[in-house]
């Protein structure tokens, strides 16, 4: 008998919730999947599944130990995957973004590569949150910023510029704005980054915004910067709309920050993985365009 013996009827039935539905999906007889999971139980010396007439729940053994054979079934098919099939994406892809990154550019694009892909089975977790990619098992990550985890691979697949605005109504009675500094003189709208970024000449200035209004939301923070609450600094797809329309006026654009890189992250483990590669590619050909086709009108300046 071997080790595996019952480990992917548990898993199909847990998931499923019915032995008749996990054999099904399985493509065996009820009868195989119950005595493969009698016969793993007696292994374990522990019971895994409490049965009645109506119902199959995990016993709380059985909820740590499905825990451990999602991934070791996982890592199994993938690993078979790299060997047999470097073609066609299949299996789960997790993939965790942030909110409004993901919400306007990232879902859209992934969404699209499903479709494409009958075989794959797609996660999509939108977060401000910096997940742990190979704790949480999660194959993909868009992010910006230093990429330092050794464990980790990161790829460019765009970049995204920060603008520095506020709304004419603010402007009309706000001191005079013509250097870095005299940001300390205005009313400062601060969203989760601690620092605005700006460059004067080759040097990288970082300036510590101060103000009365804060929110981790950009939406909620480019809305009190239209409504004439103070200056923001957000990268372009919270601005752009709002600039086109002339409801804020870009601010201190001599001291524009070079592009921030957007990157895609994966673990070293993952990157030979066929749904891996062809995601990122996919990402890599859409989504500079996408950000990139909202970068091309003249904008009014200040």
């Amino acid at each position: 008998m071997s080790g595996w013996d019952g480990i992917d009827e548990f898993v199909s039935v847990a998931a499923l919730g019915s032995f008749t539905r996990g054999a099904k999906a399985l493509g065996v007889s009820t009868t195989h999947v119950s005595r493969a999971i009698k016969a793993l139980e007696q292994r374990l010396e522990a019971q895994l599944l409490q049965r009645t007439t109506r119902t199959v729940k995990l016993t709380n053994t059985g909820q740590s130990f499905l825990e451990r054979c999602e991934r070791i079934v996982q890592d199994r098919d993938e690993a078979i995957a790299l060997v047999s099939d470097r073609s066609a994406p299949k299996g789960e892809l997790r993939v965790t973004c942030s909110t409004a990154m993901g919400e306007r550019f990232v879902a859209p694009i992934i969404r699209r590569f499903a479709m494409r892909h009958s075989e794959l089975t797609v996660t999509i977790d939108l977060s401000n949150r910096v997940s742990d990619l190979i704790g949480e098992d999660y194959d993909l990550a868009i992010r910006t910023g230093a990429v330092t985890d050794p464990r980790l691979v990161a790829k460019r697949v765009a970049s995204r510029r920060l603008y520095t605005c506020a709304a004419p109504t603010y402007l009309a009675s706000a001191p005079r704005l013509a250097r870095i500094c005299d940001l300390d003189e205005h009313e400062c709208i601060r969203g989760t980054a601690d620092a605005w970024h700006f460059k004067l000449g080759d040097e990288d200035v970082i300036h510590p915004p101060k103000g009365r209004f804060k929110c981790n939301s950009g939406h909620a923070v480019i809305e009190a910067c239209v409504s004439g609450l103070g200056i923001c600094q957000l990268p372009d797809f919270y601005v752009l709309p709002y600039l086109q329309h002339g409801m804020v006026e870009l601010l201190l654009e001599e001291f524009k920050p070079d592009e921030e890189p957007i990157w895609a992250v994966y673990p070293q483990r993952k990157h030979l993985l066929p749904k891996v590669q062809q995601v990122v590619e996919c990402i890599h050909q859409e989504l500079g365009p996408a950000i990139g086709s909202r970068k091309q009108s003249p904008y009014p300046k200040r």
